[in-house]
């Protein structure tokens, strides 16, 4: 298995895929699916250093469900599976399911 270790603020996220059909139960063709824009962070980076060299933790911890820019990050594969690449900057919000 291999091990990866974001730097400085960036996170590895396991986007969430999008259902192949619509709330009514038509099919959606592959070429119509949009890119996944929630995900799940897996892993992170420690945070990122400010101008006198003191450590801005990342506010995401491991697990959070979050919403980011749909196009943002850089599609990474690892043990055959996709991930995203990103700034924490990147990502709008955290999902919180209550």
């Amino acid at each position: 298995m291999t091990t990866f270790i974001p730097l400085s603020n960036y996170v590895l996220i396991e986007p969430q895929e999008l259902p192949d059909t619509t709330p009514s139960g038509i099919l959606l063709p592959e070429g119509s699916k949009e890119r996944p824009n929630l995900g799940i962070v897996f892993v992170k980076g420690a945070g990122q250093r400010n101008e006198h060299g003191e450590l801005i933790p990342m506010t995401v911890q491991i697990g959070n469900k979050v919403f980011f820019q749909k196009y943002s990050g850089i599609e990474v594969k690892l043990d055959g599976k996709k991930y995203l690449l990103m700034r924490e900057t990147d990502i709008l919000g955290i999902l919180n399911d209550d």
